[in-house]
């Protein structure tokens, strides 16, 4: 007998078109919402869920509003920290379609929880090799640090610990995603279900309002600024008056639609993913070029939908405003030894595979996801950031919530918040982040081996507790100077960096400063000859100059020389 799911991207003929948007995964959840904590992955994931699921909601019949649950009753629940509970409370709500305040709100919804609690069962696709290794050459040193370290390393390790990869393409990661959600539609959907009087299918329903919590995992439209709300999109609950909410729906009714609308997506997407050959992405690919990583490839892209692409930047210097963004989101792709700046409002944000690089963001209101990264620097004002597989990396950081750091990292360093730009409080505003609250120097490590990779791992490995950030020296600290390029375009008022420094750091600046003052003074009062004066003062300028290249801040000084 013929297999009738070998090609999921075959519709159903019998099943209508019920609308001309198109169905998409959410990325968020996928990208941001993974968290390697061994009791949160279940093996029976559907009737854990289930279980848990009655048991939070009969803790919260009183709470107002109702069906949510904080952070105490997730930690009990789950027998799981307060430290992990209230981690997966507050990632719960970055990745959620709407902006809400995890205290103010009670916590977080119930239903939202338990399919956030499901995908963690997700496996991220893979990263794809660099299809020019002597591009890669160009730009990674062959020496490190580690690898002494690494040569040590298992084959195994040594593909968990190698950061030269390419991340996927934007339409392979929802290929990838709509594959899980057509696998998984059944049980995610019999965890929203209501339990009526019948017999079979016909026993489970879903009102209006459960099926609306899969805005949390898919979207109808294009555009952010098009997307059709969930219950529009569903025939059955099309044109429903508020005032008489619609009838509940089987599920077999739902789980047939939706299964007909993902058939749907994969063509539409299969159709954007040219043939490659040995794994190259064509030119023609616009979701995400993948540019070689030289000095000339200094490439973005945006697409309607998903997030705006900075890639292959190399020896340069790279400026974006919120006005050449599409959208709320950004990856910064397989950069190096360049500065970039992207000065504006986001809502998530990744920097991936970058090395010897400063990568200054503005104001990330969601989440920042930084990954397999070497000697970069990072500069961020951001709601929460998690770090992974890094390396000899320092993290300037003006975070309310505690920096997650995850998987195979080396010789982290974390540091307060360090520069400012005119617009970044506007921004900060727009986005809610908080400059009276800093956590930078609170990280929170958790497992090695992140149990969401499409590697398989040795046993035992998952209980290995990640290397966590050591603080930066206060005496190495330094304020990094953005140049004021767009003054006459789009002042803003910030004057000066919105984070308070903490004391130590506060107290070495304000040595830095005192002793640079005594230095020039003793420059201006001491007594050469004018052929010493010239000889002292081309010395200045040679051991400047090799500072300058050795440090890196050639290119802020070729920045503020255009300004």
């Amino acid at each position: 007998m013929a297999d009738t799911t070998e090609q999921p991207s075959t519709p159903t003929p019998s099943a209508p078109k019920t609308t001309a948007h198109i169905i998409h995964p959410r990325r968020e959840p996928f990208e941001y919402g993974l968290l390697p904590i061994p009791k949160l992955i279940f093996t029976d994931a559907t009737q854990t869920l289930l279980s848990l699921k009655q048991t939070l909601l009969r803790s919260t019949p009183t709470r107002s509003p109702p069906h949510r649950v904080d952070s105490l009753a997730l930690s009990e629940a789950l027998q799981i920290s307060p430290d992990h509970a209230r981690l997966v409370v507050d990632t719960v709500a970055a990745v959620h379609y709407s902006d809400f305040d995890v205290e103010s709100s009670g916590g977080v919804d119930v239903c939202d929880l338990i399919l956030f609690l499901y995908v963690q069962s997700y496996k991220r696709l893979l990263p794809k090799t660099h299809k020019d290794s002597a591009a890669v050459a160009d730009v990674w040193p062959s020496t490190s640090a580690f690898d002494g370290y690494l040569s040590a390393l298992s084959p195994l390790q040594l593909v968990r610990s190698n950061s030269r990869r390419f991340v996927p393409s934007q339409a392979d990661e929802e290929v990838h995603q709509l594959s899980y959600l057509q696998k998984h539609l059944s049980n995610i959907l019999s965890l929203l279900a209501d339990s009526v009087e019948g017999e079979g299918e016909e026993s489970q329903v879903l009102t209006l309002e459960k099926f609306e919590h899969l805005e949390f995992l898919i979207y109808f439209g294009e555009k952010v600024s098009e997307r059709l709300p969930l219950g529009q999109a569903a025939p059955f609950f099309a044109n429903s008056d508020p005032d008489m909410p619609a009838a509940p729906v089987p599920v077999s009714q739902v789980h047939d639609w939706l299964l007909e609308n993902i058939a749907s997506a994969f063509e539409r997407v299969c159709e954007r993913i040219p043939p490659k050959e040995n794994g190259q992405p064509n030119a023609s690919d616009q979701d995400v070029p993948m540019a070689d990583a030289s000095a000339s490839s200094i490439k973005a892209s945006t697409s309607a939908r998903g997030p705006s692409f900075i890639e292959g930047i190399s020896k340069s210097s790279y400026v974006k405003q919120a006005s050449d963004l599409n959208g709320s989101s950004v990856k910064v792709v397989n950069c190096h030894d360049s500065v970039i700046y992207i000065l504006a409002p986001l809502r998530f944000a990744t920097i991936y595979g970058c090395s010897d690089a400063t990568i200054v963001l503005g104001a990330v209101g969601k989440a920042v996801r930084v990954e397999h990264c070497e000697r970069v620097q990072v500069i961020v004002a951001a709601k929460r950031i998690c770090i992974a597989n890094c390396r000899e990396c320092v993290f300037y950081l003006g975070v309310n919530q505690q920096p997650l750091i995850i998987g195979d990292n080396h010789k982290l360093q974390v540091a307060p918040y360090n520069t400012f730009y005119s617009q970044l409080e506007e921004h900060m505003n727009q986005v809610g982040i908080q400059a009276t609250i800093n956590k930078w120097d609170e990280p929170l490590a958790l497992g090695v081996v992140d149990p969401h990779d499409s590697l398989s791992h040795p046993a035992g490995e998952s209980d290995v507790q990640a290397e966590s950030a050591t603080r930066l020296d206060p005496e190495q600290f330094t304020n990094f100077l953005i140049p004021n390029w767009f003054e006459g375009e789009s002042s803003g008022s910030t004057k000066d960096n919105p984070f308070p420094l903490p004391d130590a750091y506060m107290a070495s600046q304000h040595r830095n400063h005192k002793n640079l003052g005594e230095i020039k003074q003793i420059l201006r009062d001491i007594q050469l000859e004018e052929s010493r004066k010239r000889d002292l003062s081309s010395a200045l300028h040679v051991y400047f100059k090799d500072w300058l290249y050795a440090s890196g801040s050639i290119r802020q000084l070729y920045c503020l020389q255009s300004d």
